[in-house]
């Protein structure tokens, strides 16, 4: 049995939900708990003393026709008669009336006390507590069942702990700090001293108070850095929660639920409180057994049972007057819109959005808890207060010394320094003379300012998602200036007007997901030194009047099919092209006037064949990389790409290679990865100065010899594939550092590995149980110089 501790634990959501319980639904715990105390001890007494005790009425019918003797005691069968008996060894037993004797024992009493009990008693007299029980239990769970619903208790746990760092953040302090500044402030602005003593009095305790303000509008890194993440969480959380009001109408469900659940309590309860009495008649069919029909029965606790029940029923009416006021309350008040005037009127942010939904729910029920809660978030959805925390950032950040931390090196070694999320470029940025790289992030505006003409070693500016103005001076010194130029936007006004009027750039990179109707590509041709230009966007077509002086072209374009490529014939100087994604089922035939091309890739693009001819016209072609694709044979043609010196056809489907492809003396490079391998032809042998192969996943079964004769070849990768044995003939390969033997079917390694003296353990993969066959003195050789034993 429970305890009440016990008990009250159970109902004690204080813990974790304490701020969004109102005093209503408080005062209805404090209910239920009483309510259960009420049920227990009356359960308590049912089952330990509840008992009647039952009199026969009137005289047995038996005795009195004279057909039947007056009958022993029960376990008195041999002995003196009961008239003989003396009285001292006879027990004897109540009677209905002292002139008639009842002529039964003390068990037949008790068995008929017993049999009474189950048909004379009302049902409400013997299970009424434990009902009661089960009421409380019930009234319990659906008083907290927002707080135990998956759906709900998710978002009040969000909410909730959002809460509690908003208490906890140094940037609420701040924020109270300066609202209690603020009524001062005004007081000391009206002030009139009459003397120039009461002024330097006066001015004295301004400055005090306000010193005092300022000391608490210091923030530290760390905390301006909680704070911004905090800004972000409570954005999300109400976009999360203004979508729908869940919370909102799971409480009126349960209100409702609790309202009927307490009035059908009320109405067999108050009917069945009048039923139970002290006394009952009982009929219970013995007159053959006891000798008589009728008898009396007293009910020891009706008295209490009645008085409990009673004091049950006024807890259940009280409940019951709480929760239609709670029902009131939730129908009559505009709980799903949630207004922070009054909040924003004594706070020094007066720019707080309204609420709705689930959001504006919760902040209601927060304010029955305590309305200082309002206000602490309040302080975080103000935009004005956002705006000061960024003031505060670009403050911190436009220390030089701040800003030197921040400098790095990028890919290139270049010194890069990057700025994110600030209201304004800071103006220190201007003092870095030897800067070569500005990074801008999610801005909201930038303006160059003249001064950016002392940073002499300016070479390179990135814009991302960050729309900027220049003056005209600025945009004087970034056209003999600049060399690169990376814009990423999401929105047309993000790109700048003044990109086309840099006649110096080299370097022009466009990122964005927009189709290009939006893209000034035309207007590019005005950019005469530029060299190199990456778009990742979703382009359809190339504008024909496309800047053709470019020699380095790179489109990606999501997958978005690319056609009217027409504009690559007059690009001439082209030597880099990268046509990535673009949805090409062939090599574009303009590709073939190119003639000075160097780099083709046209990886991700579904090509399944690359035609009969073409590959003559690139003379100058020393890198193709085909990967990605659905090729599954080559052209004989490809071996007229006699300068080719890198191929990369990964990822195809490639069951055979032609002939031709092994006349290509010059390739040092090649990856036939991922493909449908099963033979490599002996003409592999005639590649002498291959450098790097690639077999892996392929179904290749057997190694010709001739692959050997590639002495220098450094990189060997045959990984996940059919090979069964590995020639001895690998230890000619002098030059070989990377060996990859993963995933075949091998039962030995060759011993020949230790004559391949630059292949060491790090370069070697292998299963670790194929490792372990080698012979110790091969381990040594193959063990890197850390690892090999002391002699």
């Amino acid at each position: 049995m429970l305890s009440l501790m016990e008990v009250a634990s159970l109902s004690d959501g204080r813990s974790p939900f304490s701020t969004l319980k109102p005093w209503w639904d408080v005062f209805t715990d404090y209910l239920v708990l009483a309510m259960l105390a009420i049920s227990i001890i009356a359960g308590t007494l049912l089952i330990s003393t509840d008992q009647v005790v039952c009199l026969p009425v009137g005289r047995t019918s038996m005795a009195a026709s004279g057909s039947l003797a007056p009958r022993p005691a029960l376990g008195l069968l041999d002995g003196p008669e009961p008239d003989a008996t003396p009285v001292g060894t006879r027990r004897e037993l109540p009677a209905a009336n002292s002139r008639h004797p009842t002529n039964l024992d003390y068990q037949q009493y008790l068995y008929i006390g017993q049999v009474c009990y189950h048909q004379a008693l009302p049902w409400h007299s013997k299970y009424s507590p434990y009902l009661a029980f089960l009421h409380a239990l019930l009234l319990m769970v659906c008083n907290n069942f927002w707080f135990i619903y998956p759906k709900t208790s998710s978002r009040i746990e969000l909410f909730l702990s959002i809460l509690r760092k908003c208490f906890q953040s140094p940037w609420t302090t701040k924020a109270l700090s300066e609202t209690a500044c603020q009524p001062l402030e005004g007081k000391l602005g009206q002030m009139k001293p009459c003397s120039a003593q009461i002024s330097q009095a006066g001015a004295g305790c301004q400055a005090e108070q306000w010193s005092s303000c300022s000391s608490a509008t210091i923030l530290d890194r760390k905390d301006r850095e909680q704070a911004k993440a905090l800004f972000e969480k409570i954005c999300t959380f109400r976009e999360h929660t203004e979508a729908a009001s869940l919370l909102y109408w799971v409480y009126v469900g349960q209100t409702v639920f609790k309202v009927a659940k307490l009035l059908a309590v009320l109405g067999y309860a108050s009917s069945s409180a009048g039923s139970i009495t002290f006394r009952h008649m009982c009929r219970p069919g013995l007159g053959d057994l006891a000798g008589h029909s009728t008898f009396s029965c007293t009910h020891s606790l009706a008295y209490i049972l009645q008085k409990l029940l009673l004091s049950y029923l006024a807890l259940v009416l009280l409940s019951g007057l709480v929760a239609v006021y709670t029902l009131y309350w939730l129908l009559w008040r505009p709980l799903r819109e949630y207004s922070f005037g009054r909040a924003s009127e004594e706070s020094s942010f007066r720019v707080v959005p309204d609420v709705c939904n689930d959001l504006a729910f919760l902040l209601h029920m927060a304010d029955q808890y305590d309305p200082l809660c309002s206000r602490r978030i309040a302080i975080f959805l103000s935009t004005v207060s956002e705006s000061q925390l960024l003031q505060i950032s670009q403050e911190h950040y436009g220390d030089y010394e701040e800003l030197r931390r921040q400098v790095g090196r990028d890919a290139w070694g270049r010194l890069e320094l990057r700025l994110c999320a600030l209201p304004a470029l800071p103006q220190a940025v201007y003092q870095m003379v030897d800067l070569e790289v500005l990074r801008l992030e999610w801005m909201a505006e930038v303006k160059l300012s003249a001064k950016v003409a002392q940073m002499g070693a300016l070479s390179e500016l990135q814009l991302y998602h960050c729309p900027a103005t220049m003056e005209p001076m600025a945009l004087a010194f970034l056209q003999k200036q600049l060399r690169g130029l990376h814009v990423q936007f999401t929105d047309v006004t993000e790109i700048p007007s003044w990109l086309y009027s840099l006649k110096n750039l080299l370097r022009l990179h466009l990122s964005s997901q927009l189709c290009s109707n939006v893209l000034a590509l035309e207007s590019l041709r005005e950019l005469r030194s530029l060299e190199i230009l990456l778009l990742q966007t979703k382009l359809t077509k190339l504008p024909c009047s496309m800047s053709t002086h470019l020699r380095q072209l790179c489109i990606q374009n999501d997958g978005t099919k690319l056609e009217a490529l027409g504009v690559l014939k007059k690009m001439s100087s082209l030597q880099h092209l990268e046509l990535l994604c673009c949805h090409l089922e062939r090599i574009p035939p303009t590709v073939w006037c190119l003639t000075g091309l160097q780099r083709l890739d046209l990886r991700s693009n579904g090509i399944r064949s690359l035609g009969g001819v073409g590959f003559q016209h690139l003379a100058r072609l020393s890198c193709l990389k085909l990967w990605h694709n659905r090729i599954a044979t080559l052209p004989a043609s490809i071996g007229a790409a006699g300068s080719l010196e890198e191929l990369v056809l990964s990822h195809n489907k490639l069951e055979s290679l032609p002939h031709a492809l092994f006349a290509l003396k010059r390739l040092r490079h090649l990856d036939l990865s991922h493909n449908l391998l099963r033979l490599l032809p002996a003409e592999i042998g005639q590649l002498g100065i291959l450098q790097h192969l690639s077999l892996t996943g392929n179904r290749i079964g057997a190694l010709p010899s001739q692959l050997f004769a590639c002495l220098e070849l450094t990189s060997l990768q045959l990984a996940d594939n059919a090979l069964t044995t590995v020639p001895a003939e690998i230890g000619r390969l002098v030059l070989l550092s990377r060996l990859e033997l993963t995933g075949n079917p091998l039962e030995s390694l060759p011993l020949e590995l230790g004559c391949c003296p630059l292949l060491k353990e790090t370069g070697l993969s292998v299963d670790n149980a194929l490792f372990e066959t080698l012979p110790s003195y091969v381990k040594q050789m193959l063990a890197t110089p850390d690892s090999a034993p002391s002699p």
